[in-house]
């Protein structure tokens, strides 16, 4: 039921300072021989308001584990906002205005951006950045999840956090090829719950536009429209998934979502553009549904779909053959990789993952990538070599069409690092402020590595100092993100910009 959003209004005391507000989790149960219902709290979530910086404490906090104004319970999610009355409706406080950043509290701040960085002062003053400062909001992308910060403000209306790791989804579906194609070829809402559901537990918001209300003024060709009928959409030969990315994906989300077609057979990721793993096909068709995955009940159907979602999903994010060989594994006849038997069932059987093809269908339980339990080298944690923006790099294995198996792509490995004219790395900064700087990148699946780079000839006052991550997740493909940017002192002490000091100094937050 995400979007379906509603508001409230309390009247407070014009001098109050905090407030304390509950937000309380309500199951409504039924029973009784009258067939009467009961209402039971089953959580609750408490805050504490403070009017003057218009930000709130106690079970959600800005930069917190699961996100700011998003709760994450057991079993749901809670986004919410809260905001005072505001004379100029920009959502930045008086005292902010007056106190802080000096704006025109009469002036609506939503619509201006003084530093002409491409992003206006109201969302630069609530997720932290100087309004009045140039960022290279471009580039920077602090939770390395492979949307800038340019990006996760267009993506404001959907919940979008620069502090916390999203992966949006855009689902199109295929129409029937005639009275023999019974299966209904879209994407059923509890596969996609079920995929929400599963990267939440470990930090990671799901965003799927299968058409629903909450995205329905999005762009014209968005999610839940129904692509021509095609009864396989090969993933090498032809790629003629081609045309449905180029006239059914909106080119303003290329980059942003990753792009998944409901087709007739079929299961894999492949490039539409270049070597970017951002296309994934499902078949949902009676053969693969039956046949293939051995579902003979709607519950089961639906499971199917979700098991074949989160594997090529896990394509998508960096998980392939040529970096652990457990991937796409088969427990057939014709196997590959090549190695010794025993060595092969040891790979077969430890790795305990969706992406290993022992399990995704034979365990019906199993709904999940490996934990790494069993152990290296036959098992791996796939979670800690997740890579989200995986999608807008190039991966490095290359299939052409005569390729028999796996064995026979091409690797190519030529990443250079980061390429920064005018910039150098600065090592031994870097090893000073290592432990800091890691603090920065917001990545909730595993450790980062960080390069701090210097600008050689800096003019006036402007920021000479670069600070770069990227996820530790080899064998997986990664590369370096722009994570943050400060200045250097002439005594090589690095400062960050950090409003939170300055109000502290005037006004103790939550005293």
């Amino acid at each position: 039921n995400i979007g379906n959003e509603n508001h409230m209004s309390f009247y407070i005391e014009e001098e109050q300072k905090q407030s304390e507000i509950t937000i309380s989790i309500i199951e409504e149960t039924s029973g009784g021989l009258l067939g009467g219902s009961s209402d039971i709290v089953k959580e609750n979530i408490r805050l504490t308001y403070d009017y003057r910086t218009g930000r709130w404490m106690g079970d959600d906090y800005f930069k917190d584990d699961d996100g700011y104004g998003h709760y994450l319970g057991d079993t749901y999610e809670v986004w919410f906002n809260m905001y005072q009355s505001d004379y100029d409706h920009d959502g930045i406080p008086y005292w902010i205005e007056v106190n802080v950043l000096g704006t025109d509290p009469t002036i609506d701040d939503s619509q201006l951006d003084p530093d002409n960085d491409g992003i206006p002062t109201s969302w630069e003053w609530k997720w932290g950045y100087d309004p009045f400062t140039w960022d290279d909001h471009e580039n920077l992308d602090p939770d390395v999840d492979g949307l800038s910060n340019i990006e996760e403000y267009k993506m404001r209306k959907r919940f979008a956090n620069p502090n916390q790791p999203e992966i949006f989804i855009e689902v199109d579906g295929m129409k029937q090829g005639g009275i023999f194609d019974l299966a209904p070829h879209k994407f059923p809402m509890e596969a996609g719950q079920m995929l929400i559901e599963r990267f939440a537990q470990h930090g990671i918001w799901t965003y799927i536009d299968n058409g629903e209300d909450f995205w329905r003024d999005g762009p014209n060709n968005g999610g839940g429209e129904q692509v021509p009928y095609h009864q396989n959409l090969d993933d090498v030969t032809g790629k003629e998934s081609l045309s449905f990315y180029k006239h059914y994906f909106a080119d303003e989300r290329k980059g942003i979502f990753r792009y998944m077609i409901m087709g007739v057979e079929g299961g894999f990721t492949n490039p539409c553009f270049y070597n970017t793993f951002d296309t994934i096909i499902v078949g949902t068709g009676l053969k693969d549904s039956v046949l293939v995955r051995g579902t003979y009940t709607p519950r089961a159907y639906k499971v199917g779909i979700a098991k074949v979602a989160l594997h090529e999903l896990g394509h998508s994010l960096g998980l392939v053959p040529v970096t652990f060989p457990g991937n796409d594994i088969l427990g057939a006849a014709k196997r590959y990789p090549s190695m010794p038997d025993e060595e092969y069932e040891k790979y077969l059987n430890q790795y305990y993952s969706i992406m290993n093809y022992q399990y995704i269908y034979r365990d019906k339980l199993l709904f999940d990538f490996s934990d790494g339990s069993n152990g290296a080298p036959y098992d791996q944690n796939d979670w800690v070599h997740l890579y989200l923006p995986a999608h807008r790099i190039d991966m490095i294995a290359y299939e052409e069409p005569v390729d028999e198996s796996f064995e026979d792509f091409e690797v190519v490995d030529n990443y250079p690092g980061v390429i920064l004219e005018g910039w150098a790395y600065d090592t031994n900064l870097t090893d000073t402020y290592e432990l800091e700087c890691k603090d920065l990148a917001i990545v909730k699946n595993t450790d980062v590595s960080v390069q701090l780079y210097v600008k050689n000839k800096p003019e006036g006052d402007e920021r000479n100092l670069r600070v770069y991550a990227m996820p530790d997740v080899y064998p997986t493909h990664a590369q370096y993100s722009l994570i943050a940017e400060g200045r250097v002192t002439e005594n090589n002490t690095i400062q960050l910009y950090n409003p939170d000091e300055y109000i502290e100094s005037i006004h103790p937050l939550f005293s």
